[in-house]
Parts: C-alpha cells; structure tokens; sequence
C-alpha cells in the first residue's frame, strides 16, 4: 500500500518560494488505481516524484508498505525505489540497443537488497512479462521497430520485473492515439489487479476516470474536493 500523508512541497522562485503541492493527502491499496488528473501545473507531476522518493517533501510522510519513506537516507530510499516501486515514465526511455527482452533483464541486475535472480529465471519472468503485456511475438526486437503502444508496453513490463508493490505511472497515454490509449489502460487496470500493485496514475484523459478505482483532481497543488470521487 502507498499513503501519501500531508504533503506539501515548494520550489525556490527568486527570493521567494512557490508552492508546487499543498497539504495532499490520497493512498491506494493493493489491487486498487488511484487516478490524479488536474489542469497543466497543478501539481501532479511534482506529487508522482515525491511519491517516487525522487524528491523529498518539505513536510508530510510518504508511507509504502509501512515505510516511512521520507527518513530514509538516500541510499535506503534509492533501494527501496529498486524493490517495492515500479515506475513508469510518460517518455518510454527504452535503451535502443537492447532488445524487448534485455530491457527487461537488465532490470535484474539492479535488484538492490533483494537478491537477485539466476540468468535462467530472469530470463524467464522478462519472458512472462512481455507475455502478459501482448509482444510475445517482439522479445527480440529493438525500440526503433516497436510501435509507440509497443514501447509503452515495454516500459510497463519492465516497471514489473522486480515485483514492486507500488506502481506509479505518468500520463502513459500522452503519446498514443485513442484506440491504443484505451488499450494501455486495459491493461494497466488488469495488471493492477493481478499483481495486486497499489497503483497511482497520472493523467490528462478524462474518457478513462470513471474506470478507475478513485479519482483525485488537483487544482493548483491542492486536491479539489468536490471533484475527488471514488467507485
């Protein structure tokens, strides 16, 4: 389970400060996808990496399996991200010259605490992955010969081989037409449910909030009550 509790965050701006996130509070549990939508600059982004422990909030508790992520030093926060947080990035960042299935493996040898799988195994649960995400025909191809859904479904496989518990994705249909946008959050919603993840989901598209589990609006770093719903 991810809680992010009384998070507020600011950025220098000149002499002054400005407020990117003030006083959020959401969580997902596991099997559940937490929808954050919200106008360009309200906050959304900035939330993901706190949530990500890729910054650290001016004050609240970011809680991840009852992990109090916002005391850990840097390098126990850098292994917690290896072990319990998969991200997905809005820009696939594939590495171009490995292949669908390297993509995957790599991810194996950055296992941090966890100890990590023999070559065989690896390669079998890449193997699986790409399975489950509909390119079990292209392990063997490159970024350049991959679709932009092709590739997006890439990064979600890779954001699940070290078996996180907390999925955080940002805004994973910006690039795709509506057809192929549609498809991604299919199987984002499925995988969530069967890998049980905790999962928070960035996005501008609205035709998919109702099949969310919970919908959070930002409005200028706050959450607009009103228009937080939950199914």
């Amino acid at each position: 389970m991810i809680r992010l509790e009384d998070i507020s965050l600011t950025f220098p701006d000149g002499s002054d400060r400005i407020t990117a996130v003030d006083h959020v509070t959401l969580s997902s549990s596991p099997g559940e996808v937490t929808a954050i939508t919200g106008p360009s600059g309200s906050g959304k982004s900035s939330l993901l990496a706190v949530a990500a422990t890729l910054i650290r909030p001016d004050s609240g508790r970011v809680v991840i399996d009852g992990v109090d992520a916002t005391t850990l030093t840097a390098d126990r926060a850098s292994e917690l991200r290896r072990t319990s947080i998969g991200i997905v990035f809005q820009q696939s960042n594939l590495l171009p010259s490995l292949t669908a299935h390297e993509q995957l493996v790599v991810m194996n040898e950055l296992g941090g605490g966890r100890p990590r799988r023999r070559r065989a195994a690896a390669t079998r649960r890449a193997e699986s992955l790409l399975r489950d995400v509909g390119l079990a025909e292209h392990l063997d191809k490159r970024p350049h010969q991959l679709s932009g859904g092709q590739r997006q479904r890439v990064n979600i496989a890779r954001a699940l081989m070290n078996e996180p518990s907390v999925l955080l994705i940002d805004e994973p249909t910006s690039a795709l037409d509506q057809e192929r946008g549609a498809s991604i959050i299919d199987l984002l919603l499925r995988l969530t449910d069967e890998r049980r993840t905790s999962t928070l989901l960035v996005t501008h598209d609205l035709v998919h909030l109702p099949r969310m589990h919970s919908v959070v609006q930002l409005v200028d770093g706050r959450i607009d009550h009103p228009a937080a719903v939950t199914r």
